[in-house]
């Protein structure tokens, strides 16, 4: 019954951003964590940030550590990822998820709950 809904993949240039939003339903806990993994091409699926409710604690990737800003809007249970800098390394889907325990997709990367992913492509 949890349900998430990514949206602002597309394609971009080497050196551009992208925000991606992500809005979960379905998810009635008062505290929960949502966090975003991406699986690149012919590759398995890899944790690249995330964040817990209520505390807003956050969680990256070594490969999204300076580039990558991980954020929330509580009152309406939405996810955002903003990507600057973006390299053809970062092309990949990706997909947002969702936790009954706040910092398990931080610490242990993850998830109780998937999404089905947007797709993300950057070109040199």
């Amino acid at each position: 019954q949890v349900q998430l809904a990514e949206s602002g993949g597309g394609s971009v240039q080497t050196g551009q951003s992208l925000r991606l939003s992500c809005e979960v339903s379905g998810l009635t806990f008062s505290r929960f964590g949502m966090g975003w993994f991406r699986q690149p091409p012919g590759q398995r699926r890899e944790f690249v940030a995330a964040i817990s409710w209520p505390t807003g604690s956050t969680y990256y990737a070594d490969s999204a550590k300076g580039r990558f800003t991980i954020s929330r809007d509580s009152a309406k249970t939405i996810m955002y990822l903003q990507m600057n800098d973006l390299k053809p390394e970062d092309t990949a889907v990706y997909i947002c998820t969702a936790d009954e325990e706040p910092e398990r997709s931080g610490v242990r990367r993850q998830a109780d709950h998937w999404g089905q992913g947007t797709q993300v492509t950057v070109s040199s």
